[in-house]
């Protein structure tokens, strides 16, 4: 169950040209996550694809039956889909979904860039996250905490699971353990966007993500009036220019 059940989790598509951009939600999001930023990008004329990642729309049991490389090959299937229909391929992925575009960038050099929101290279370390593989089969689901932002609806366009299943927990850190070992072979152009705000990733991990990236061609932007959902809180519209802005240059 959703805590905005009267929106659509569904995958969307906005066809526009031959400039085509891969848009990939967070964990026990959807693509409502990224709506905002791919319509705005869609008015700009690029073709938008946002997939729905495997175990989300549905239900936290459904997504505590995931393994990590599900959703690695269900973006991957989704990249060249949109591929074989433009021309030049950007890929952007917010939380898990940057986690997932990093994975991309490194499996396909050719990408012309890569954007990443909030990204969740590394998380607020504790002891909970460190005992996450055995409380998982102790509480297999766990109740989320209140997200923050600080436009008061901003959540009100997220269709996302009010609880949290800590066997995909600990599917993400096997993933982030990966991508944190590829790091080095991203050397497509990376925008990166984060909150300073943001409770849900490492204060450092913006910077540990721009420092240990192989590109040269990479840029870190700082946001100060929104929480982690960077794409729908108060500053989406500065984070879908820079977007488009950061697609024109690389073009």
């Amino acid at each position: 169950m959703s805590t905005s059940s009267s929106l659509d989790p569904s995958p969307f598509e906005l066809a526009g040209g031959d400039v085509g951009i891969l848009l990939i939600h967070g964990f026990t999001a959807s693509p409502t996550q990224v709506r905002l930023v791919g319509e705005a990008l869609h008015q700009q004329g690029l073709t938008v694809v946002a997939p729905l990642l495997p175990g989300h729309g549905t239900t936290v049991a459904d997504l505590g039956q995931q393994h990590w490389q599900h959703w690695t090959q269900h973006v991957d299937t989704a990249l060249m889909d949109l591929k074989s229909r433009c021309k030049t391929v950007f890929v952007a992925g917010i939380s898990l979904g940057s986690l997932l575009a990093l994975h991309l960038a490194a499996e396909h050099p050719d990408l012309k860039g890569v954007i990443l929101y909030s990204p969740l290279v590394k998380m607020p370390g504790g002891v909970a996250i460190h005992l996450v593989p055995m409380l998982k089969y102790l509480l297999p689901i766990i109740r989320k905490s209140p997200d923050f932002a600080t436009d008061p609806h901003a959540l009100d366009r997220l269709w996302h699971y009010p609880s949290v299943s800590l066997f995909g927990v600990h599917e993400i850190a096997r993933l982030r353990a990966r991508v944190q070992r590829l790091l080095p072979r991203i050397l497509s152009p990376v925008l990166i966007v984060y909150s300073t705000l943001d409770r849900l990733i490492a204060p450092t991990s913006a910077q540990f993500t721009y420092d240990h990236m192989g590109t040269t061609e990479k840029t870190l932007m700082a946001l100060h009036n929104c929480g982690h959902d960077v794409t729908l809180d108060s500053e989406w519209k500065e984070v879908a220019m820079k977007t488009h802005e950061f697609i024109r240059k690389h073009l």
